[in-house]
């Protein structure tokens, strides 16, 4: 046990944890501090940082620390992961759930720090990694850590590769569990939206015998079910206009249609039997230059259906006054069930049996008495561009899981503090047709036998033939497993006039492997898996690592930081990144920190062997040489190179070369009364050789500069566009981390407090190109933020208030973000080429009552004034008319927990 060094107990609390998200922690604090006064003293015990490997007085870190507690965001109905980081304002922004629909191969839900992307945020699990998500397996997949058994989200704003290893360029966050627990809690949480859709439900078991002091061992396990039902494009106003949406200039749409629009093999021209009159048909196709237009996006479903459960054991022993060893198990699955519109058959004009076409013996050929007869169909072969509306939507479910088996042992040896554990983890994935998807050759069987109607409704032998053609099973599967083997040891080296010197040895044995499967059995049989051209891929590696660290007190209110770590791969090579840090507290009120490293990210596995395959772009495009700017040119076909989901070749590259990146912070906190504390903290990160791939709008929108990404077809029309994962170029951001929290004055009426959290952006630009020009991703919509491209808000804030009386607590909380420029994109019209984006801003109301025995209620609204997300025309989601990845699509939902400890 250490004496702290005198400095006041809320400036303490702000050091260790920065200042409070605002999820209620900072009510928490100021009812801590009414049970003892900030004059008593205090026994202060040494504790492992996240950030460091050296044990500490929590107020002694260097580096920003932002710390959330279980409690506090689960009285805000927060029930995952990504929704607890989501208000986060260093967190720009995150592939969530949602972001599921219309794309495969997943990570599922990942937290992306600063915006640098989701494979530079590392994300530990008790201070320990786990292992990546199979599909997308450069990030940690956010629906499989366990939040019932949280304790606390401890979230490191700096780079910190020196001591955790090479991916932790944009930051750390590390979700932490109870250590041990005695009893029996059951909690149950239900949220209804007032809109149609999105309704979740929660039930979660906690249970543990034994005190780890007294009894020598303790054992604890935690149950927790979550599932939402899913939320249709339909459903809300904002989405259910889909690509037709004049509000924000979206004019976007499918030539895959329903009914089918055909080209004549002989003529080489296009046309529809219903042109003119499409929507008799479906209320979803529309006229369009003698052709149907398919607004698919108003089909789809916007918010995935999703089940999630954790399971998590551990056993901890005593094996003497500071030694313990205990053993934990982690399992957690989720599925994700996606819908997005009919399946897809678009035929190539060939007039071959490769085609999907129908010849003038079909009962359902123009003018032979069911379909209206259209000049343009000569009596010779139709090649057709028809989506299965009979069908039903397409269905995926993604199904992940992950498991660890974690044995470790920690405590105190000849006056060094030490832990050392080994870990076998592993991360499963499928995805899964579900429904919707048809198989091809009975497609093209039905339709030249003439059993299918291409042009209008079944009758009952087609509806028969498509129920039969209906595939279903896993066509594609991944896994990814780490196993590891750490040591770390720590202690005081001797006294200086300042105080003590710290010393922290530790190393690291990494075996990373990962598997990609395709089932070509059955991903061959649908054209919309974009899997046919894939192949089974695997790799893996070796990682060896030592680094140290040394706190080194210069003088009585100066401290300096110093760390390094040696990474060795066995396939990239070996790198050394330093990490140096200062802190300086000049008066008991005020403290600077400063902290400067450089990171190293070899490019994981799954960026190296994913699978090459072909899927359908997000958004439509014209063909750059047969559609130029929207008009058939010579050769050209209107309803196969105009306004078209071309296909893209996406997956991974093994010329990869590994990032690099350089991290400069320098803040200060201060406390100008003790009832006030406020910090700034200065992030400047550059990164060179940045991962990802190029936005598919740039490819088609400057068509010379990626000439060689065209792949065309012998005909000279577009087979597809490549768009693997390649090195960009650099990004370089900047900016201000803001905090402050004031406890008012006791009053009759209860305790007040007040917490802010923000992040203020004051630049993010980013290279597509090695020794390109800088584009600016600030306040704009672009490409800087990952393949699908997005916006970095310029200001990000929480902020909330919060009361409590006796039994009584309650939290306002306000989540706001900054407008920006629209995509503007080759789907809006003229008009809205200038559109922005507004501000967003949603409130969040909860209260808790414990008056009861052994029993907490709580309930609240989310969205309080029912704000729909801000229009926007972004067409790199499948969902249109909002962005997904920012808006919130469930709006004004009531929720009530109630929380029961049984003994």
């Amino acid at each position: 046990m250490m004496k702290e060094r005198g400095l006041p107990r809320s400036l303490r609390l702000m050091f260790s944890g920065g200042v409070a998200v605002g999820l209620g922690l900072l009510a928490h604090s100021v009812q801590a501090q009414e049970t003892k006064t900030d004059d008593a003293p205090q026994q202060m015990q040494r504790v492992e940082i996240t950030g460091s490997s050296i044990k500490r007085i929590a107020a002694e870190g260097i580096s920003p620390i932002t710390v959330i507690k279980a409690d506090d965001f689960t009285k805000m109905g927060s029930t995952t992961a990504a929704e607890v980081l989501s208000n986060i304002s260093g967190n720009q922004t995150q592939f969530n759930t949602s972001s599921n629909v219309g794309a495969g191969k997943t990570v599922g839900a990942a937290a992306d720090l600063r915006g640098l992307g989701s494979n530079k945020t590392l994300v530990l699990l008790n201070g320990r990694r786990l292992a990546n998500s199979a599909f997308d397996g450069s990030a940690v997949d956010l629906n499989v850590i366990p939040i019932a058994a949280l304790d606390r989200v401890e979230v490191l704003r700096d780079g910190a590769s020196a001591i955790y290893g090479t991916d932790a360029i944009g930051g750390v966050i590390n979700f932490i569990t109870k250590r041990s627990y005695t009893g029996l809690n059951v909690s149950g949480e239900g949220i209804l939206p007032q809109q149609s859709g999105g309704a979740e439900k929660r039930v979660n078991v906690l249970g543990g015998i034994g005190d780890l002091d007294k009894d020598g061992y303790n054992f604890f396990g935690v149950i927790d079910y979550h599932t939402q039902n899913g939320v249709k494009a339909s459903d809300r106003d904002f989405s259910k206009l889909g690509g037709q949406n004049p509000g924000v200039g979206l004019n976007a749409s499918s030539g895959n249609s329903y009914p089918a629009n055909f080209t004549d093999v002989g003529s080489g021209n296009s046309s529809n039997p219903y042109a003119g009159n499409c929507s008799s048909v479906s209320p979803y196709a529309f006229n369009k230059s003698g052709i149907c237009r398919y607004n698919s996006q108003a089909t789809i479903g916007i918010v995935p259906k999703t089940e999630e459960i954790a399971v998590i054991g551990k056993g901890t022993f005593k094996l003497g006054a500071d030694d313990t060893a205990s053993i934990e198990y982690l399992h957690s699955q989720s599925k994700v069930r996606t819908y997005v519109a009919g399946d897809v058959f678009a035929g190539d004009v060939s007039g071959t049996g490769s085609d999907y076409y129908i010849t003038s013996s079909s009962p359902y050929y123009p003018g032979n008495g069911i379909t209206p007869a259209n000049a343009t169909a000569s009596g010779g072969p139709l090649s057709l561009n028809w989506r299965s509306q009979d069908a039903g939507n397409r269905v995926t479910e993604s199904k992940n899981s992950t498991d660890r088996l974690l044995l470790s042992l920690e405590g105190t040896k000849f006056g060094w503090d030490y832990k050392t554990g080994l870990s076998y983890s592993v991360s499963k994935a499928e995805d899964n047709l579900a429904g919707g998807y048809l198989n091809n050759d009975m497609v093209k069987a039905g339709l030249l036998s003439g059993v299918i109607n291409p042009f209008g409704p079944q009758n009952a032998a087609g509806t028969a033939f498509l129920n039969s053609a209906q595939l279903y099973g896993t066509y594609e599967d991944a896994r990814t497993q780490t196993t590891a083997l750490d040591f770390t040891a720590s202690r005081e080296l001797f006294q200086l006039p300042a105080g003590p010197v710290g010393f922290a040895i530790g190393g690291e044995y990494r075996k990373e492997k990962a598997n990609f499967n395709v089932d070509h059995a059955l991903a061959d049989l649908d054209s919309s898996t974009g899997s046919q051209d894939a192949q089974s891929s695997s790799g893996q590696r070796n990682v060896k690592a030592v680094f140290t660290e040394l706190s080194v007190p210069i003088v009585k209110s100066l401290e300096a930081q110093l760390a390094a770590r040696y990474d060795r791969y066995s396939d990239v090579g070996g790198t050394i990144n330093p990490k140096i840090g200062f802190r300086w507290q000049p008066a008991k009120q005020i403290m600077f920190r400063t902290s400067y490293s450089t990171g190293f990210r070899a490019p994981s596995l799954y960026e190296l062997n994913d699978p090459n395959s072909k899927t359908f772009t997000n958004s439509a495009y014209n063909d750059p040489v047969l559609c130029p700017g929207g008009n058939v040119a010579a050769g050209g076909v209107a309803a196969r190179d105009c306004g078209q989901q071309f296909f893209k070749l996406q997956g991974g590259n093994k010329d990869l070369q590994p990032e690099k990146s350089n991290s400069f912070t320098l803040g200060m906190v201060i406390e100008p009364i003790p009832t006030v504390t406020a910090s700034v903290d200065y992030f400047n990160i550059k990164i060179k050789n940045q991962i990802s791939t190029i936005p598919e709008a740039d490819i088609f929108g400057d068509p010379t500069k990626y000439a060689g990404n065209y792949v065309r077809n012998a005909d000279g029309s577009l087979n597809y566009v490549t768009d693997t994962n390649v090195n960009l170029g650099n990004v370089h951001t900047s900016g201000f981390d803001i905090g402050a929290a004031w406890r008012l004055p006791k009053t009759a009426w209860g305790n007040f407090g007040l917490s802010l959290d923000g992040t203020y952006v004051t630049q993010y630009d980013y290279q597509t190109e090695t020794g390109g020009a800088y584009l600016n991703n600030l306040g704009v919509y672009g490409g800087g933020v990952g393949a699908a491209g997005g916006v970095v808000f310029r200001w990000r804030h929480t902020a909330t208030l919060n009361w409590s009386q006796g039994p009584w607590s309650a939290a306002m909380q306000q989540v706001y973000t900054t407008g920006y420029r629209d995509q503007n994109g080759p789907n809006v019209v003229d008009a809205y080429k200038n559109h922005t984006v507004g501000s967003y801003t949603r409130y969040n109301l909860s209260g808790s009552y414990t008056g009861f025995k052994n029993l907490t209620l709580t309930a609240g609204i989310k969205n309080l004034f029912n704000t729909n997300p801000p229009g926007t025309n972004v067409t790199d989601n499948f969902q249109y008319g909002y962005d997904a990845r920012y808006g919130d699509a469930i709006g004004r939902a009531f929720f009530i927990r109630g929380n029961y400890q049984f003994f």
